[in-house]
């Protein structure tokens, strides 16, 4: 099962480190989502049921497109730099959907007090980061991913580094949690 917390502050250490608070600070799926508006679900495709409600989500979100991707020190070009830019503080026009089919990563997100939840991903994890919130990407200290990426219509992928406020998408993500996602 998926996990979540809220981070600390250490900005010097290793960026694929848990980063727990002291204590730690939990946060479990109900409020994750209103929190952010962060949509989790576990698929294991060795489940033919799985594998329907899986496509039943594909369908009644639109999602026409995916593609794999694989982030590794063997297999993603110009590995050190792509950690960095994915770990650059961002937000999507578009929904981010990533389902992950092997390894392990952190997605954190902001919160409406601007404050880091790291949401830690792994097989069977899917994860649907809303249009418009503040997020980042990275690995953690196993260094290895591989995860379907879906999408609505062609592949659009571009981030865009805050501060981007004045963006349309930021503005209706503000609504959208101000009304708790209702």
């Amino acid at each position: 099962m998926v996990r979540a917390w809220y981070m600390d502050d250490d900005l010097q250490s290793d960026q694929r480190l848990e980063h727990h608070r002291n204590p730690p600070v939990y946060i479990d799926l109900n409020t994750l989502f209103e929190l952010t508006g962060v949509r989790y679900f576990k698929f294991d495709l060795r489940s033919s049921k799985m594998q329907d409600e899986l496509n039943i989500l594909k369908k009644d979100r639109g999602y026409s497109y995916e593609d794999e991707i694989v982030c590794s020190k063997e297999c993603l070009p110009d590995y050190e730099n792509k950690l960095k830019i994915f770990y650059e503080e961002h937000l999507h026009t578009d929904e981010e959907i990533r389902f992950v089919l092997e390894g392990s990563g952190y997605f954190d997100v902001r919160d409406a007090k601007d404050e880091w939840i790291r949401i830690q991903v792994e097989a069977c994890d899917l994860i649907i980061i809303p249009a418009g919130i503040y997020h980042r990407f990275t690995l953690d200290t196993r260094n290895f991913i591989k995860a379907k990426r879906y999408f609505v219509g062609e592949p659009v992928w571009k981030p865009y580094n805050r501060p981007v406020d004045e963006m349309a998408c930021r503005r209706l993500y503000l609504e959208c949690l101000k009304n708790k996602f209702k």
